[in-house]
C-alpha cells in the first residue's frame, strides 16, 4: 500500500510525493532482472548464463533505472485515483530514496488540467460577413500570371510559337503582342480561354468563400476567448509558442530559407520572437481551453466509429499507420471534438 502527499501549487502545478514499500515492487524487480540477464556478458560464462546474483551486480544502476521506469508511472496513477487531478503533460520524476529491499520514495511533478470558466456562450453575437465579389481584374491577373509563366516555360523548352521572343513576351510578325488564346488554355487543361476564365473565377470564388468561413470561425473563437477565465499553465503556453514557430519554419522553408537565416534578416532572435508572440499564444491557449469547456458542457463526444471513419479517409499508408498508436488517435479525437463543438457554436450564433 503506497502513501502519498499531494501539494497543489500556482499555475496548475502539482507535486505528488509517493512512498511505496518494497513488497509493492519486488515482483517487478525480479521480472526485470530475468528479462535483462539474457543480455549480460560476464567473463567465464556464456552470454545470459551467469548466476542471477552476479548478473544483478553487473547490471547495477541499469537494473534500478528499468525498474523505476516501470513502477513509478503505475504508482502515480494509483496515487491520483479518487482525486480531481487530471494531468495534461508528462510527469517529471525525481528520486528521493531507494535501495533494494527497502521502500521507494520519489516525487512526481505534473501540470493539472486548469479550472476553466466560460461565460454564457449561447448569447455570443457574431455577424457573418458576405464574401467579397471576385472582379474581372482579379480573374485577368491570374490568367496573365499563368500566361507569363507558360511563355517562359515554352521558351526555355524551345516550343514557343514562331516569331521573335523577348523574355516572357511573345511578338507576332506584325509586331503586335500576342495574348492568351485557346492554345494556351488547352495547355492549362481546358478546351478554350472562355473555359479557363470560368474555371479561374470558380476557384477564386471558392477560395474567397473558404477564407470568409475561416474569418467567421475565428471571430466566434475570439468571442469564446473573451469570456473564458483560466489560470494558464506555462507548459501550454510554451507548447503553443513552439507550434507557432513550427508554422513559421514551414513558411520560411517554402521561401527556400532556413529559420535562422530568416530571423537574421529580420534582426530578431528565437527568444525575441517568442516574447513578441507570447500574448497571442496566451489568447490561443485560452481559446482552445474555452472551446474544450464548451464541448464538455454540451456533451460533445467523438465515438470510436467517428474516429475510425476519419482515419479511413487517409490515403497515405505511412501516415495512416501512425494512427495505430494511441497518442495520435487521442490528438485526432480531440481535434474532431473541437471541430464539432465549433460547428455547434456556429449553429447557435446563426440561430
Amino acid at each position: 500500500m503506497i502513501t502519498k502527499n499531494i501539494i497543489k501549487q500556482p499555475k496548475s502545478i502539482v507535486e505528488v510525493t509517493i512512498t511505496a514499500p518494497w513488497t509493492d515492487l519486488a515482483q517487478t524487480w525480479d521480472a526485470t532482472l530475468q528479462k535483462m540477464v539474457s543480455e549480460v556478458e560476464i567473463p567465464g560464462f556464456r552470454k545470459g548464463q551467469a548466476p542471477l546474483p552476479m548478473a544483478e551486480q553487473n547490471l547495477g544502476i541499469k537494473l534500478q533505472d528499468e525498474v523505476l521506469k516501470a513502477v513509478m508511472p503505475n504508482f502515480l496513477i494509483e496515487a491520483l485515483k479518487g482525486s480531481d487531478i487530471i494531468p495534461i503533460d508528462y510527469p517529471k520524476y525525481d528520486l528521493i530514496s531507494f535501495v533494494k529491499g527497502q521502500q521507494l520514495q520519489f516525487k512526481a511533478t505534473i501540470t493539472n488540467r486548469p479550472q476553466i470558466t466560460v461565460g454564457n456562450y449561447k448569447t455570443i453575437k457574431v455577424t457573418k460577413p458576405n464574401p467579397k465579389q471576385v472582379t474581372e481584374d482579379e480573374v485577368q491577373k491570374v490568367i496573365d500570371d499563368l500566361y507569363k509563366r507558360w511563355q517562359t516555360r515554352t521558351s526555355v523548352q524551345g516550343t514557343g510559337n514562331s516569331g521573335q521572343q523577348t523574355g516572357s513576351i511573345s511578338f507576332q510578325s506584325n509586331g503586335q503582342t500576342k495574348g492568351p488564346d485557346d492554345t494556351f488554355a488547352k495547355a492549362m487543361g481546358v478546351l478554350s480561354l472562355i473555359d479557363l476564365r470560368s474555371k479561374i473565377r470558380k476557384d477564386l470564388e471558392s477560395n474567397v468563400s473558404y477564407n470568409n468561413e475561416l474569418d467567421y470561425e475565428e471571430a466566434i473563437l475570439q468571442e469564446v476567448e473573451k469570456i473564458t477565465t483560466v489560470e494558464l499553465p506555462e507548459i501550454l503556453i510554451q507548447d503553443e509558442l513552439n507550434r507557432m514557430l513550427v508554422s513559421l519554419q514551414r513558411r520560411v522553408a517554402d521561401m527556400g530559407l532556413l529559420l535562422e537565416d530568416y530571423l537574421k534578416t529580420q534582426g530578431k532572435t528565437l527568444e525575441g520572437i517568442k516574447s513578441e508572440w507570447r500574448v497571442q499564444a496566451e489568447k490561443n491557449v485560452r481559446m482552445e481551453l474555452g472551446l474544450a469547456e464548451v464541448a464538455r458542457a454540451e456533451n460533445v463526444t467523438i465515438s470510436d466509429a467517428d474516429l475510425q471513419a476519419e482515419v479511413d479517409k487517409i490515403q497515405d499508408a505511412k501516415i495512416k499507420a501512425q494512427f495505430e498508436a494511441q497518442e495520435p488517435r487521442l490528438h485526432l479525437r480531440h481535434a474532431l471534438r473541437q471541430t464539432r463543438t465549433l460547428d455547434l457554436l456556429k449553429k447557435m450564433v446563426g440561430g
